[in-house]
């Protein structure tokens, strides 16, 4: 129940940022709608194609497109009255990082995979939908703009395969990896942090 919770969140924030991305690029409300879709489904979708998991989630369950229509349109009617703050962007895709980067390790996990896979799948579920979303409303991707994006994914996701070995409970672990991928997200957002850059040397 709480990792299906988590995945209902997870798609919620998603669809809400695909909205103000949609509305930033001057989208109508349409293409609001199937912005809101792609990057709330985009990432799982790739997932379950590479771990052939059939049907595909949001297929086998359509509570998912439900919770991305009301989400979407909620957000709509806010931004007609209400204009969004500057990050609030960054910060529904943080969020949607932090939860989708966790719900897709468990699914990689539950099939019995290498932690190393955990890992990169984790990472895809939660980046790939903002890549999408991105693409096509025609801007350079968060992955690789924002510094501590993919980072901040792995790096929750270790700690969540770290506390489960330490026999910690799911629920605590899931929590902890949340939150770490959330703090590093927000404070490469505040105080611009970054891994250290490549230079060649002459």
């Amino acid at each position: 129940m709480l990792f299906y919770l988590l995945d209902l969140i997870g798609v919620a924030v998603f669809a809400v940022s695909g909205v103000l991305a949609a509305s930033r690029s001057g989208l109508d409300l349409l293409g609001g709608f199937a912005l809101a879709a792609l990057t709330a489904i985009g990432g799982g979708t790739l997932r379950d194609v590479l771990l052939n998991r059939h049907p595909i989630f949001w297929i086998r369950d359509a509570r998912y497109l439900l919770v991305i229509l009301i989400a979407a349109a909620l957000t709509m009617i806010y931004i007609v009255f209400l204009p969004p703050p500057g990050n609030s962007l960054l910060m529904a895709d943080a969020l949607g990082l932090a939860l989708f980067a966790i719900s897709g390790a468990q699914i990689a996990e539950s099939a019995g995979l290498s932690p190393l896979i955990v890992v990169l799948m984790g990472a895809m579920t939660g980046t790939a939908g903002g890549m999408l979303r991105d693409v096509m409303s025609a801007r350079v991707p968060l992955i690789f703009t924002q510094d501590l994006y993919a980072t901040a994914a792995i790096a929750g996701i270790v700690v969540y395969l770290l506390l489960q070995k330490l026999s910690t409970p799911r629920s605590l672990a899931v929590g902890v990896g949340v939150v770490v991928i959330l703090g590093v997200r927000v404070m490469a957002v505040v105080f611009g942090m970054h891994l250290p850059r490549l230079h060649a040397l002459h």
